[in-house]
């Protein structure tokens, strides 16, 4: 049996034409459309005032895929409130929820698992499982809402998965996140982080958004870039940074550069003052990150006097610089360490889907 599709993938256009092919007036649409955007509804039987008889056609090939709440860990030390979700098929993937003075912000996950092989993350450990719907990533947020009372204004594609990989529910996600019938968070409080696939950066400078985008450099040579990030053994720094020319030209917004500080790896003076070279010229902003621990991996944090110098490195070499404000470090914070710790103590089965993996 086929499985049914996530009706809260759907786009507000796309749903009027399903509407209207099911001989109902457009305006059932907007009915529909507010009571899972709008509402949060999470089951098409909640939608009191939408006719039995549509609701009854659409469950036929339509649900509102459930992202159910598995448990919530709150740092002692900020407040940061770590999130495993479960899906309706039973994956786990994990948001984390991050209170600031401009505003309270929401990291999502992209994917079940990853694929990138990043060697200081514990989101790839178990390979990629299958990608989220634009629905799924939405109930993170729908979610935490819920759960917080809080209203969301900044949004972050930074948990586990990697975006591009999934590019065209990332960019559904956007669009619906971004929408006036739904939360209506700006586009320009709306960041996303990739790893560096060139093709899918040129293609994102082609659609017209005001997002941030965020690149996860962590080196500033091919040689030992290809050490941390196996995605480096197809895409060289050079193409990466000609991709992100290319986005600011397309768009005219400042690039973010991640910078994971990895003790003896990729934090010495020369180090800082090849990436100030490989920067030069860009309108960006380098944002270093004191690498978080993982257990499976034997890579330490750099120390504050190595992070500190890092920066003034870069500072005198007139690069715009901040070091990232540790949070949630005692909830296992890095990205996919809670998912990675339930899975093993759980024996959770991971269920892939063939079409993604």
């Amino acid at each position: 049996m086929e499985e049914k599709a996530d009706l809260r993938a759907i786009e507000y256009g796309e749903l009027e034409s399903i509407v209207t092919g099911l001989l109902e007036k457009k305006f059932r649409a907007s009915q529909i459309y507010g009571w899972i955007h709008g509402k949060q509804a999470e089951s098409l039987d909640a939608m009191t005032n939408v006719p039995g008889g549509l609701k009854e056609a659409l469950s036929k090939d339509y649900e509102i895929f459930t992202v159910k709440k598995d448990r919530v860990q709150e740092s002692a030390l900020d407040g940061t409130r770590k999130y495993l979700f479960e899906l309706h098929d039973g994956n786990l993937i994990e948001s984390v929820f991050m209170r600031y003075e401009h505003g309270d912000s929401v990291c999502v996950s992209t994917q079940v698992g990853c694929r990138m092989g990043c060697k200081f993350c514990a989101s790839t450990i178990d390979g990629l499982v299958r990608n989220l719907t634009a629905g799924e990533m939405l109930g993170q947020i729908y979610g935490i809402m819920k759960d917080t009372g809080s209203r969301i204004s900044n949004v972050v594609m930074m948990g586990s998965g990697e975006p591009l990989d999934n590019y065209d529910e990332s960019l559904k996600f956007i669009r619906m996140l971004t929408d006036e019938r739904g939360l209506n968070i700006s586009q320009r409080n709306v960041t996303l982080s990739t790893c560096g696939i060139v093709p899918r950066i040129r293609e994102l400078a082609d659609e017209e958004l005001t997002i941030t985008l965020a690149i996860s450099l962590h080196a500033c040579s091919d040689e030992k870039r290809r050490e941390l990030m196996p995605v480096a053994n197809k895409y060289s720094l050079d193409e990466i940074i000609g991709a992100c020319r290319y986005y600011f030209d397309r768009t005219g917004r400042r690039l973010t550069f991640e910078y994971s500080l990895v003790n003896g790896v990729n934090d010495n003076d020369d180090d800082a003052r090849g990436l100030a070279m490989l920067l030069r010229g860009l309108n960006c902003h380098v944002n270093l990150i004191p690498v978080n621990p993982v257990r499976e991996r034997n890579y330490a944090q750099s120390t504050k006097q190595a992070v500190l110098a890092f920066k003034n490195k870069l500072e005198k070499n007139h690069i715009n610089v901040t070091i990232r404000r540790e949070m949630g470090r005692d909830i296992d914070g890095a990205c996919g360490q809670l998912r990675r710790r339930v899975i093993s103590a759980e024996g959770r089965i991971l269920r892939k889907d063939t079409k993604d993996a």
